[in-house]
């Protein structure tokens, strides 16, 4: 059953309490459930080129291969698909930067409903675009000086939706926890366990999933977050031992990165489960795409290429260890990309 947390947590608005329901391996292993044979089991890609170069053995979870191209489909699926019959023509309604907005506008599209997405102004165009063509309808907002959930919010009163939150949900977590489901059995099956696990992280719901099953099955891996120089918000809040706060909104390449503070629930698990966190620069994010791109044929986003910058840049001691960074999205504009790769 998962457990319930009662704890005083601030927003931009105002201080609430309110009761946290914690999610927990087995609900992992129900999600999984939920998503065979609609979610991808993405593979997990090795380089020898990688490996050289860090002294390691290092896989890299390629949810830039998973539907909608990243790994937000996994939550927004388990989310939507546990919502009522009797609820669901009032359709579901987001906010996202585009990763989670595709996420919910496929998962809707698959569960014949319709979908609100509220997205800030200066995402991505193939985010814009691709969500856009997937059936949602969009709402646009100023990312500096609007509350997207507020936004969100209202939309969903005003229609009788159901708010789909892009990582501070019990369901969400758990649907992308199946992906360290996933490296958990295929490392299993070449008589392999973690040694070392980095992911990225804004609001912490990829982790926090990761974590619960990676922790589940092998206790003993270590797990970093990654985040952007200047977006640190869960590195501080581990190293604080409570929720900080980013003193911007935007200002990295890493657009998927951007949130402003952990979520309430997701801090829980991470801060129990992982506590250390990473951080690189956008120059070495840049350098990580350019990698991704030329040694394994991958195009990663930013955002999505944060644990193997990481990596990359020597932040942690991997040498003689099992690593395993997850590139959790590919949908980069293409302009950027093209920048990225031909520096």
């Amino acid at each position: 059953m998962p457990g319930t947390v009662r704890r005083r947590y601030g927003s931009r608005m105002a201080d609430t309490v309110e009761a946290i329901v914690l999610p927990t391996a087995a609900d992992v292993d129900a999600a999984a459930a939920t998503l065979a044979g609609v979610a991808l089991r993405t593979p997990l890609v090795t380089s020898p080129v990688l490996d050289a170069m860090l002294g390691a053995r290092v896989y890299l979870k390629a949810e830039t291969l998973q539907r909608t191209g990243s790994f937000k489909f996994r939550g927004a699926y388990n989310k939507i698909s546990s919502i009522p019959k009797e609820r669901r023509s009032g359709g579901v309604v987001a906010y996202s930067s585009g990763n989670h907005a595709q996420g919910v506008a496929a998962a809707a599209k698959l569960l014949d409903m319709p979908a609100v997405i509220v997205m800030p102004s200066d995402a991505p165009k193939p985010k814009l675009a691709r969500t856009a063509a997937l059936g949602a309808e969009i709402v646009l907002y100023d990312r500096d000086r609007e509350d997207r959930a507020a936004i969100a919010r209202d939309i969903a009163k005003q229609r009788g939706a159901v708010l789909v939150p892009p990582f501070d949900d019990p369901k969400i977590i758990a649907g992308q926890g199946t992906a360290g489901r996933e490296i958990i059995e295929d490392l299993a099956k070449l008589g392999l366990a973690p040694d070392i696990v980095v992911i990225g992280a804004s609001g912490g719901g990829l982790a926090a999933g990761i974590s619960l099953a990676i922790k589940a099955r092998a206790p003993g891996a270590m797990i970093y977050t990654a985040e952007p120089e200047g977006f640190d918000d869960t590195a501080r809040s581990f190293r604080s031992g409570k929720r900080e706060a980013n003193a911007r909104l935007s200002g990295t390449i890493c657009d998927a990165l951007m949130t402003q503070t952990p979520g309430a629930i997701t801090w829980e698990i991470n801060r129990k489960l992982i506590g250390k966190g990473v951080t690189a620069s956008d120059e070495e994010v840049g350098r990580a795409v350019a990698f991704a791109f030329r040694e394994l044929k991958l195009v990663v986003e930013p955002g999505g290429a944060i644990g193997l910058a990481a990596l990359l840049a020597g932040k942690l001691d991997i040498k003689g260890k099992v690593a395993v960074a997850v590139l959790s999205g590919g949908n980069v504009d293409a302009e950027l990309f093209h920048r990225l790769v031909a520096a």
